[in-house]
Protein backbone atom coordinates (compact mmCIF):
# COMPACT_ATOMS: atom_id res chain seq x y z
CA UNK A 1 0.00 0.00 0.00
CA UNK A 2 1.18 3.06 -0.75
CA UNK A 3 1.90 5.69 1.59
CA UNK A 4 0.19 8.71 1.03
CA UNK A 5 -1.60 9.76 4.23
CA UNK A 6 0.44 12.52 6.66
CA UNK A 7 -0.16 15.08 9.50
CA UNK A 8 -2.45 17.39 6.64
CA UNK A 9 -3.77 15.15 4.97
CA UNK A 10 -4.85 13.96 8.66
CA UNK A 11 -6.50 17.23 9.88
CA UNK A 12 -8.30 17.29 6.44
CA UNK A 13 -9.54 14.09 7.04
CA UNK A 14 -10.58 15.44 11.21
CA UNK A 15 -12.55 18.21 9.72
CA UNK A 16 -14.32 15.88 7.36
CA UNK A 17 -14.82 13.86 9.89
CA UNK A 18 -16.66 16.76 12.07
CA UNK A 19 -18.94 17.96 9.20
CA UNK A 20 -20.02 13.69 9.24
CA UNK A 21 -20.66 13.18 12.63
CA UNK A 22 -22.89 16.44 12.61
CA UNK A 23 -25.07 14.97 9.27
CA UNK A 24 -25.10 11.48 11.46
CA UNK A 25 -26.91 13.09 13.65
CA UNK A 26 -29.51 14.69 11.58
CA UNK A 27 -30.09 11.12 9.87
CA UNK A 28 -30.67 9.39 13.20
CA UNK A 29 -32.78 11.54 14.51
CA UNK A 30 -35.27 11.42 11.32
CA UNK A 31 -34.71 7.48 11.60
CA UNK A 32 -35.71 6.96 15.00
CA UNK A 33 -38.68 9.29 14.56
CA UNK A 34 -39.77 7.46 11.39
CA UNK A 35 -39.35 4.09 13.13
CA UNK A 36 -41.23 5.03 16.24
CA UNK A 37 -44.21 6.49 13.61
CA UNK A 38 -44.43 2.90 11.96
CA UNK A 39 -44.58 1.14 15.32
CA UNK A 40 -47.20 3.61 16.99
CA UNK A 41 -49.44 3.82 14.42
CA UNK A 42 -49.40 0.33 12.80
CA UNK A 43 -48.03 -1.81 15.64
CA UNK A 44 -48.01 -4.77 13.65
CA UNK A 45 -44.24 -7.03 14.05
CA UNK A 46 -44.40 -7.63 10.57
CA UNK A 47 -45.19 -4.18 9.24
CA UNK A 48 -41.78 -2.98 10.92
CA UNK A 49 -39.61 -6.37 9.72
CA UNK A 50 -40.27 -5.33 6.65
CA UNK A 51 -39.09 -2.28 6.73
CA UNK A 52 -36.25 -3.21 8.48
CA UNK A 53 -36.56 -6.11 5.21
CA UNK A 54 -36.36 -3.21 3.03
CA UNK A 55 -33.14 -1.26 4.40
CA UNK A 56 -30.83 -4.46 4.46
CA UNK A 57 -32.14 -6.00 1.14
CA UNK A 58 -31.55 -2.53 -0.43
CA UNK A 59 -28.01 -2.66 0.59
CA UNK A 60 -26.77 -5.58 0.06
CA UNK A 61 -27.89 -5.48 -3.19
CA UNK A 62 -26.09 -2.05 -4.06
CA UNK A 63 -22.90 -2.65 -2.06
CA UNK A 64 -20.83 -4.65 -4.35
CA UNK A 65 -21.75 -2.00 -7.30
CA UNK A 66 -20.68 0.75 -4.61
CA UNK A 67 -17.55 -0.36 -3.72
CA UNK A 68 -16.97 -0.43 -7.32
CA UNK A 69 -17.68 2.94 -7.94
CA UNK A 70 -15.96 4.17 -4.83
CA UNK A 71 -12.54 2.81 -6.37
CA UNK A 72 -13.59 4.37 -9.87
CA UNK A 73 -14.84 7.50 -9.32
CA UNK A 74 -13.84 11.10 -7.53
CA UNK A 75 -14.91 10.12 -4.15
CA UNK A 76 -15.84 13.90 -3.11
CA UNK A 77 -17.94 13.96 -5.84
CA UNK A 78 -19.66 10.78 -5.17
CA UNK A 79 -20.15 12.27 -1.48
CA UNK A 80 -21.56 14.84 -2.25
CA UNK A 81 -24.02 13.60 -5.00
CA UNK A 82 -25.16 10.56 -2.36
CA UNK A 83 -25.52 13.25 0.65
CA UNK A 84 -27.45 15.62 -1.48
CA UNK A 85 -30.20 13.27 -2.78
CA UNK A 86 -30.52 11.66 0.71
CA UNK A 87 -31.79 15.58 1.79
CA UNK A 88 -33.40 15.64 -1.26
CA UNK A 89 -35.58 12.36 -0.67
CA UNK A 90 -36.34 14.16 3.09
CA UNK A 91 -37.57 16.94 1.72
CA UNK A 92 -40.45 15.03 -0.53
CA UNK A 93 -40.49 13.09 2.84
CA UNK A 94 -41.80 16.78 4.60
CA UNK A 95 -44.02 17.55 2.05
CA UNK A 96 -45.90 14.24 1.95
CA UNK A 97 -45.91 14.30 5.82
CA UNK A 98 -47.29 17.94 5.49
CA UNK A 99 -50.00 17.52 3.46
CA UNK A 100 -51.39 14.36 5.15
CA UNK A 101 -50.22 12.33 2.20
CA UNK A 102 -48.08 9.87 4.44
CA UNK A 103 -48.74 5.93 4.72
CA UNK A 104 -46.79 3.12 5.30
CA UNK A 105 -45.83 2.58 1.50
CA UNK A 106 -44.35 6.08 1.77
CA UNK A 107 -42.33 4.86 4.52
CA UNK A 108 -40.94 2.14 2.55
CA UNK A 109 -39.95 3.75 -0.33
CA UNK A 110 -37.67 6.39 1.92
CA UNK A 111 -36.12 3.48 3.94
CA UNK A 112 -34.71 2.05 0.80
CA UNK A 113 -33.84 5.23 -0.99
CA UNK A 114 -32.12 5.51 2.16
CA UNK A 115 -30.61 2.50 2.09
CA UNK A 116 -28.93 2.70 -1.35
CA UNK A 117 -26.94 5.94 -0.27
CA UNK A 118 -25.61 4.54 2.61
CA UNK A 119 -24.67 2.02 0.48
CA UNK A 120 -22.55 4.27 -1.49
CA UNK A 121 -21.88 6.31 1.59
CA UNK A 122 -20.51 3.94 3.54
CA UNK A 123 -17.46 2.29 1.25
CA UNK A 124 -16.86 5.24 0.13
CA UNK A 125 -15.93 6.90 3.14
CA UNK A 126 -13.97 3.87 4.31
CA UNK A 127 -11.80 4.09 1.50
CA UNK A 128 -10.86 7.91 2.21
CA UNK A 129 -9.76 6.48 5.56
CA UNK A 130 -6.29 4.66 4.83
CA UNK A 131 -5.72 7.32 2.00
CA UNK A 132 -5.89 10.82 4.71
CA UNK A 133 -4.90 8.74 7.85
CA UNK A 134 -1.35 7.42 8.54
CA UNK A 135 -1.05 3.94 9.11
CA UNK A 136 0.08 4.53 12.81
CA UNK A 137 -2.96 6.62 13.40
CA UNK A 138 -5.42 3.96 11.79
CA UNK A 139 -6.43 1.93 14.80
CA UNK A 140 -6.90 5.24 17.65
CA UNK A 141 -8.83 6.66 15.01
CA UNK A 142 -10.83 3.97 14.51
CA UNK A 143 -11.67 4.20 18.41
CA UNK A 144 -12.38 7.62 18.35
CA UNK A 145 -14.70 7.34 15.32
CA UNK A 146 -16.87 4.97 16.91
CA UNK A 147 -16.63 7.20 20.44
CA UNK A 148 -17.90 10.28 18.58
CA UNK A 149 -20.74 8.17 16.71
CA UNK A 150 -21.45 6.40 19.90
CA UNK A 151 -21.89 10.00 21.19
CA UNK A 152 -24.00 11.16 18.22
CA UNK A 153 -26.30 8.10 18.38
CA UNK A 154 -26.30 8.89 22.29
CA UNK A 155 -28.06 12.21 22.00
CA UNK A 156 -30.15 11.38 18.89
CA UNK A 157 -33.03 9.37 20.50
CA UNK A 158 -33.09 12.28 23.29
CA UNK A 159 -33.18 14.78 21.11
CA UNK A 160 -35.82 12.94 18.77
CA UNK A 161 -37.81 12.11 21.59
CA UNK A 162 -37.88 15.96 22.93
CA UNK A 163 -38.62 17.39 19.35
CA UNK A 164 -41.42 14.61 19.23
CA UNK A 165 -43.24 16.10 22.52
CA UNK A 166 -43.05 19.88 20.89
CA UNK A 167 -43.43 19.23 17.18
CA UNK A 168 -45.11 17.60 14.34
CA UNK A 169 -42.86 14.55 12.50
CA UNK A 170 -42.77 16.64 9.10
CA UNK A 171 -41.00 19.31 10.97
CA UNK A 172 -38.73 17.18 12.86
CA UNK A 173 -37.41 15.98 9.88
CA UNK A 174 -35.87 19.24 8.79
CA UNK A 175 -32.99 18.60 10.75
CA UNK A 176 -32.09 15.89 8.21
CA UNK A 177 -31.76 18.70 5.62
CA UNK A 178 -29.95 21.41 8.08
CA UNK A 179 -27.65 19.11 9.09
CA UNK A 180 -26.62 17.93 6.02
CA UNK A 181 -25.80 21.92 4.56
CA UNK A 182 -23.61 21.90 8.31
CA UNK A 183 -21.43 18.92 6.64
CA UNK A 184 -21.31 20.12 2.74
CA UNK A 185 -19.25 23.14 4.11
CA UNK A 186 -16.14 20.80 5.45
CA UNK A 187 -16.49 17.94 2.56
CA UNK A 188 -16.26 20.88 0.07
CA UNK A 189 -13.90 22.73 1.41
CA UNK A 190 -10.75 19.83 2.20
CA UNK A 191 -8.76 18.03 -0.57
CA UNK A 192 -9.65 14.28 -0.43
CA UNK A 193 -6.11 12.70 -2.15
CA UNK A 194 -6.12 10.50 -5.29
CA UNK A 195 -5.10 7.33 -4.91
CA UNK A 196 -2.08 6.39 -6.95
CA UNK A 197 -1.78 3.29 -8.76
CA UNK A 198 1.77 1.42 -7.79
CA UNK A 199 1.95 -1.71 -9.98
CA UNK A 200 2.29 -1.92 -13.66
CA UNK A 201 -0.60 -4.00 -14.69
CA UNK A 202 -3.09 -0.94 -12.54
CA UNK A 203 -2.71 1.74 -15.08
CA UNK A 204 -4.51 0.27 -17.41
CA UNK A 205 -7.76 0.01 -14.56
CA UNK A 206 -10.12 2.19 -16.00
CA UNK A 207 -10.20 -0.06 -18.68
CA UNK A 208 -11.31 -3.15 -17.18
CA UNK A 209 -14.68 -4.17 -16.48
CA UNK A 210 -16.79 -3.94 -13.60
CA UNK A 211 -16.87 -7.68 -13.37
CA UNK A 212 -12.87 -7.95 -13.08
CA UNK A 213 -12.77 -5.37 -10.71
CA UNK A 214 -15.19 -7.19 -8.50
CA UNK A 215 -13.30 -9.86 -8.67
CA UNK A 216 -9.96 -8.42 -7.86
CA UNK A 217 -12.02 -7.07 -4.71
CA UNK A 218 -13.36 -10.63 -4.29
CA UNK A 219 -10.17 -12.44 -4.71
CA UNK A 220 -8.26 -9.88 -1.90
CA UNK A 221 -10.52 -10.57 0.41
CA UNK A 222 -9.98 -14.06 0.32
CA UNK A 223 -6.23 -14.23 0.20
CA UNK A 224 -6.50 -12.35 3.92
CA UNK A 225 -5.85 -15.62 5.84
CA UNK A 226 -8.94 -15.68 8.31
CA UNK A 227 -11.11 -13.25 6.93
CA UNK A 228 -13.98 -15.60 5.30
CA UNK A 229 -14.45 -17.63 8.32
CA UNK A 230 -15.10 -13.86 9.92
CA UNK A 231 -17.43 -13.18 7.20
CA UNK A 232 -19.00 -16.27 7.38
CA UNK A 233 -19.18 -15.32 11.29
CA UNK A 234 -20.42 -12.26 10.52
CA UNK A 235 -23.13 -13.38 8.26
CA UNK A 236 -24.64 -15.74 10.72
CA UNK A 237 -24.74 -12.79 13.44
CA UNK A 238 -26.07 -10.49 11.75
CA UNK A 239 -28.73 -12.50 10.45
CA UNK A 240 -29.43 -13.59 14.41
CA UNK A 241 -29.49 -9.55 15.59
CA UNK A 242 -31.52 -8.68 12.76
CA UNK A 243 -34.89 -9.27 14.98
CA UNK A 244 -33.34 -6.23 17.49
CA UNK A 245 -32.72 -3.63 14.83
CA UNK A 246 -36.69 -4.73 13.28
CA UNK A 247 -38.67 -5.10 16.95
CA UNK A 248 -36.84 -2.55 19.57
CA UNK A 249 -39.34 -0.36 19.06
CA UNK A 250 -42.37 -2.58 19.46
CA UNK A 251 -40.64 -4.59 21.92
CA UNK A 252 -40.67 -1.30 24.00
CA UNK A 253 -44.44 -0.22 23.58
CA UNK A 254 -45.84 -3.26 23.23
CA UNK A 255 -44.27 -5.66 25.38
CA UNK A 256 -43.12 -3.24 28.32
CA UNK A 257 -45.74 -0.77 27.53
CA UNK A 258 -43.48 1.99 27.08
CA UNK A 259 -43.39 4.85 24.71
CA UNK A 260 -40.58 7.43 22.65
CA UNK A 261 -39.18 8.56 26.17
CA UNK A 262 -38.87 4.79 26.90
CA UNK A 263 -37.03 4.07 23.91
CA UNK A 264 -34.97 7.08 23.85
CA UNK A 265 -33.77 5.57 27.33
CA UNK A 266 -32.74 2.06 25.56
CA UNK A 267 -31.32 3.39 22.90
CA UNK A 268 -29.15 5.98 24.90
CA UNK A 269 -28.23 3.32 28.04
CA UNK A 270 -26.78 0.99 25.06
CA UNK A 271 -25.06 3.74 23.01
CA UNK A 272 -23.39 4.83 26.24
CA UNK A 273 -22.06 1.22 26.14
CA UNK A 274 -20.54 1.98 23.13
CA UNK A 275 -19.22 5.39 24.06
CA UNK A 276 -17.32 3.58 27.33
CA UNK A 277 -16.02 0.91 24.67
CA UNK A 278 -14.96 3.24 22.40
CA UNK A 279 -13.37 5.30 24.75
CA UNK A 280 -11.58 2.13 25.35
CA UNK A 281 -10.65 1.53 22.23
CA UNK A 282 -9.11 5.01 21.39
CA UNK A 283 -7.34 5.15 24.48
CA UNK A 284 -5.24 1.79 23.78
CA UNK A 285 -3.10 2.31 21.42
CA UNK A 286 -1.91 -1.41 20.82
CA UNK A 287 -3.86 -4.89 21.17
CA UNK A 288 -2.36 -8.18 21.36
CA UNK A 289 -4.07 -11.58 20.29
CA UNK A 290 -6.64 -9.10 18.03
CA UNK A 291 -8.83 -12.26 17.24
CA UNK A 292 -9.05 -13.32 20.93
CA UNK A 293 -10.29 -10.47 21.81
CA UNK A 294 -12.62 -9.84 19.15
CA UNK A 295 -14.11 -13.52 20.12
CA UNK A 296 -14.46 -12.81 23.50
CA UNK A 297 -16.01 -9.31 22.78
CA UNK A 298 -18.71 -10.99 20.63
CA UNK A 299 -19.65 -13.93 23.06
CA UNK A 300 -20.06 -10.76 25.96
CA UNK A 301 -21.85 -8.83 23.73
CA UNK A 302 -24.70 -12.15 22.91
CA UNK A 303 -25.12 -12.24 26.71
CA UNK A 304 -25.85 -8.60 26.64
CA UNK A 305 -28.29 -9.56 24.18
CA UNK A 306 -29.80 -12.42 26.43
CA UNK A 307 -30.30 -10.11 29.11
CA UNK A 308 -32.27 -7.82 27.81
CA UNK A 309 -34.81 -10.07 25.93
CA UNK A 310 -35.74 -12.00 29.52
CA UNK A 311 -36.34 -8.27 31.61
CA UNK A 312 -39.78 -8.56 33.20
CA UNK A 313 -41.73 -6.40 31.41
CA UNK A 314 -41.74 -2.60 32.66
CA UNK A 315 -38.33 -3.14 33.63
CA UNK A 316 -36.32 -1.09 31.66
CA UNK A 317 -32.96 -1.18 34.24
CA UNK A 318 -32.19 -4.27 32.76
CA UNK A 319 -33.25 -3.50 29.43
CA UNK A 320 -30.50 -1.02 29.72
CA UNK A 321 -28.04 -3.52 31.44
CA UNK A 322 -28.57 -5.86 28.98
CA UNK A 323 -28.01 -2.44 26.05
CA UNK A 324 -24.81 -1.48 28.15
CA UNK A 325 -23.33 -5.01 27.93
CA UNK A 326 -24.16 -5.33 24.35
CA UNK A 327 -23.13 -1.83 23.51
CA UNK A 328 -20.02 -1.78 25.22
CA UNK A 329 -18.28 -4.73 23.26
CA UNK A 330 -19.32 -3.21 20.04
CA UNK A 331 -16.55 -0.38 18.82
CA UNK A 332 -13.91 -3.48 20.56
CA UNK A 333 -15.20 -5.82 17.64
CA UNK A 334 -15.13 -3.47 14.97
CA UNK A 335 -12.33 -0.92 15.11
CA UNK A 336 -9.99 -4.19 15.58
CA UNK A 337 -12.21 -5.40 12.59
CA UNK A 338 -11.53 -2.62 10.28
CA UNK A 339 -7.78 -1.61 11.92
CA UNK A 340 -6.90 -5.32 10.28
CA UNK A 341 -8.76 -4.68 7.09
CA UNK A 342 -6.86 -1.24 6.64
CA UNK A 343 -3.54 -2.28 7.30
CA UNK A 344 -3.95 -5.40 4.77
CA UNK A 345 -5.86 -4.22 2.12
CA UNK A 346 -4.39 -1.61 -0.32
CA UNK A 347 -5.90 1.84 -0.71
CA UNK A 348 -7.11 1.39 -4.50
CA UNK A 349 -8.61 -1.93 -3.25
CA UNK A 350 -10.18 -0.76 0.10
CA UNK A 351 -13.85 0.28 -1.42
CA UNK A 352 -14.20 -2.72 -3.18
CA UNK A 353 -13.11 -5.16 -0.43
CA UNK A 354 -15.06 -3.07 2.26
CA UNK A 355 -18.04 -3.23 0.17
CA UNK A 356 -17.84 -6.98 -0.67
CA UNK A 357 -16.83 -7.87 2.97
CA UNK A 358 -19.87 -6.04 4.09
CA UNK A 359 -22.10 -7.53 1.38
CA UNK A 360 -21.29 -11.18 2.52
CA UNK A 361 -21.17 -10.60 5.81
CA UNK A 362 -25.24 -9.11 5.75
CA UNK A 363 -25.71 -11.74 2.83
CA UNK A 364 -28.61 -13.46 5.01
CA UNK A 365 -29.63 -10.44 7.34
CA UNK A 366 -32.56 -9.92 4.91
CA UNK A 367 -34.50 -13.15 5.58
CA UNK A 368 -33.53 -12.42 9.29
CA UNK A 369 -35.48 -9.24 8.98
CA UNK A 370 -38.47 -11.53 6.70
CA UNK A 371 -38.52 -13.97 9.43
CA UNK A 372 -38.65 -11.57 12.73
CA UNK A 373 -42.23 -10.92 12.28
CA UNK A 374 -43.57 -14.21 11.68
CA UNK A 375 -41.57 -15.39 14.53
CA UNK A 376 -42.35 -12.94 16.72
CA UNK A 377 -45.72 -13.87 16.32
CA UNK A 378 -45.32 -17.45 17.46
CA UNK A 379 -42.59 -17.11 20.01
CA UNK A 380 -43.19 -13.57 20.99
CA UNK A 381 -40.27 -10.86 20.68
CA UNK A 382 -39.04 -11.37 24.13
CA UNK A 383 -38.51 -15.21 23.42
CA UNK A 384 -37.45 -14.70 19.32
CA UNK A 385 -34.82 -12.08 21.28
CA UNK A 386 -33.44 -14.89 23.65
CA UNK A 387 -33.44 -17.64 21.05
CA UNK A 388 -31.28 -15.20 18.40
CA UNK A 389 -28.72 -14.42 21.44
CA UNK A 390 -27.98 -17.88 22.80
CA UNK A 391 -27.65 -19.44 19.00
CA UNK A 392 -25.28 -16.62 18.68
CA UNK A 393 -23.43 -17.61 21.08
CA UNK A 394 -22.93 -21.20 20.39
CA UNK A 395 -22.49 -20.36 17.15
CA UNK A 396 -19.34 -18.22 18.14
CA UNK A 397 -18.05 -20.92 20.60
CA UNK A 398 -18.21 -23.61 17.78
CA UNK A 399 -15.85 -21.00 15.49
CA UNK A 400 -13.31 -20.81 17.71
CA UNK A 401 -12.85 -24.58 18.89
CA UNK A 402 -13.73 -25.57 15.30
CA UNK A 403 -11.80 -23.68 12.86
CA UNK A 404 -8.12 -22.19 12.23
CA UNK A 405 -9.48 -18.62 13.15
CA UNK A 406 -7.63 -18.88 16.64
CA UNK A 407 -4.11 -19.43 14.71
CA UNK A 408 -4.50 -16.34 12.62
CA UNK A 409 -2.11 -14.26 13.72
CA UNK A 410 -2.86 -10.52 13.07
CA UNK A 411 0.06 -8.34 14.77
CA UNK A 412 3.07 -10.07 12.54
CA UNK A 413 4.40 -7.27 10.49
CA UNK A 414 5.97 -9.81 8.66
CA UNK A 415 2.88 -11.17 7.69
CA UNK A 416 1.65 -7.94 7.00
CA UNK A 417 3.94 -7.54 4.12
CA UNK A 418 3.39 -11.24 2.82
CA UNK A 419 0.42 -10.54 2.54
CA UNK A 420 0.18 -7.51 0.80
CA UNK A 421 2.42 -8.97 -1.85
CA UNK A 422 -0.05 -11.65 -2.79
CA UNK A 423 -2.89 -8.98 -3.08
CA UNK A 424 -0.35 -7.14 -5.37
CA UNK A 425 0.06 -10.04 -7.73
CA UNK A 426 -2.97 -10.78 -8.56
CA UNK A 427 -3.38 -7.88 -10.53
CA UNK A 428 -0.41 -8.15 -12.39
Amino acid sequence: MEEIANNDTFKSYMFFWSGQLVSMLGSMVVFFVLTFWIADVYGDPMISAFASFLFVIVMTVCLPIAGVVADRVNKKKLIIIVDSSQALATFFLILLFRFGMANIWVAYIFISLRSVFQAFHVPTVNAIIPTMVPKDKLSRINGINFLFSGVVQFFAPFIAAILLMFLSIYMIFWVDIITFFIALVPLVLITIPSVKKISKSEEAVKKVSFIREFKVGLKTLMIIPGLIIMTVLSMLLNFLIRPVDSLMALFIIDVHGGGAPHIAFSEMVFTGGMIAGAIITSIKKNWNNKIRVIFISISVALTGYMIFAVAPPGSFLIIGLGGVILGFNLPIINSLYQTFLQTTVPADKMGRVSSIDQTLGSAISPLGSLLAGPLALILGIPALFFYCGLIGLLVTIGFWSFTSIRKVDMDSEKELERINGKIEEITL
